[in-house]
């Protein structure tokens, strides 16, 4: 992993907002490992972004995506079709909220998400020198494909079964995701109640588990919590609640407000259907008693509102993904930050 990074430290993929080709390019050029989370674009806008990249900085960086079952021409169980009966059900609980944000009474859809075949075709075309993925499993073919363009493939485990299915897959890297995590889980096999595995729990059973090298993630916010994974067995770490508050970011002024307060996070639904963690609010405690709809009708449907939530600043109705170690977060442009927690870890000298 030496040509892939100078210092084992990641910042995470965070698909819709944080992450941006400015951060990307700072932490790739402070001697870490830069990502763009590109689930939700389409693939001429992966090439845009893989572009805005590398006019900024030659050295490495991540793409990564999420693995798309839902979009296959055979899906398997872990993304399901739209729900027929959950719309009426979701637009009750919706309704008042959209008024308060003088959004019409009848929900306008948010566009279709891309076809990740597409994507990934796209991610070949680019041929970063890192690929990342999540919510699933890439196809043999589809990983030789990425390796005949020598680019190093990482996966997401939130389970030890999980880690076992990506080593015997053959990716070069696997990321033990931990519950304190922020943003989607990335689960992909049995419940996702009993993948709720904490970060220093989970790797060094990955560790033992895989003859792959493994990435701590979940919770790490500075040099301690390096220090911490590596002793585990950990070959680098990933942190993404850490570089949110950095100017680099594409992370909102309402968000970015509330990571400063940030103290109780929650395994919610609310947003796209799928459990990822974020800051409680008001919508997350509005789908505690209804049941949102599947991935990713739930994340059409609440499309309209988020983005009209974070244009109003109302953080009680916007998506504020966040990690339990919120509180730990530190604004400093993001090259600092990396340096920082390299020398907090005892990488570098100070």
């Amino acid at each position: 992993m030496r040509d892939v990074f100078e210092l084992p430290i990641i910042q995470a993929p965070m698909a819709g907002g944080p992450d941006s080709p400015a951060l990307a390019a700072a932490v790739s050029g402070a001697g870490g490992l830069g990502s763009l989370g590109c689930a939700y674009a389409a693939p001429a806008e992966i090439e845009a972004l893989a572009a805005a990249v590398r006019a900024r900085t030659p050295r490495p960086f991540a793409l990564n995506l999420f693995v798309r079952t839902d979009t296959r021409d055979t899906p398997d169980t872990r993304d399901t079709p739209d729900e027929p009966g959950a719309d009426a059900r979701v637009a009750a609980v919706l309704r008042p909220m959209r008024a308060e944000l003088g959004l019409a009474d009848t929900i306008a859809l948010g566009p279709e998400l891309p076809r990740w075949d597409d994507q990934l075709e796209a991610v070949l075309r680019i041929a970063p020198r890192v690929f990342s993925f999540t919510f699933g499993v890439p196809s043999r073919d589809q990983l030789a494909a990425l390796h005949a363009r020598e680019i190093f493939v990482i996966g997401t485990a939130t389970t030890v079964d999980e880690a076992g299915v990506l080593d015997e897959l053959g990716v070069d890297a696997i990321t033990a995701q931990g519950a304190e995590a922020g943003g989607h889980r990335g689960t992909f096999l049995g419940r996702f109640e009993d993948a709720l595995v904490g970060t220093f729990a989970l790797v060094p059973q990955v560790v033992q588990r895989t003859r792959r090298p493994v990435i701590a993630a979940g919770g790490i916010m500075d040099g301690r919590g390096i220090r911490a994974a590596l002793a585990l067995g950990a070959k680098a770490v990933q942190l993404g609640t850490a570089f949110m508050a950095c100017p680099e970011a594409g992370t909102s002024a309402p968000h970015r407000a509330a990571l400063t307060s940030a103290r109780a996070t929650v395994i919610t639904r609310a947003f796209s259907g799928r459990p990822a963690r974020g800051i409680r609010n008001r919508m997350t405690d509005a789908f505690e008693a209804v049941a949102p709809a599947p991935f990713p009708q739930q994340q059409r449907m609440t499309h309209e509102l988020r983005r009209a939530a974070t244009a109003h600043a109302r953080p009680d109705l916007m998506q504020l993904w966040a990690g339990q170690g919120a509180p730990l977060l530190r604004a400093m442009p993001a090259a600092e930050l990396v340096a920082t927690l390299a020398i907090e870890a005892g990488l570098l000298d100070p």
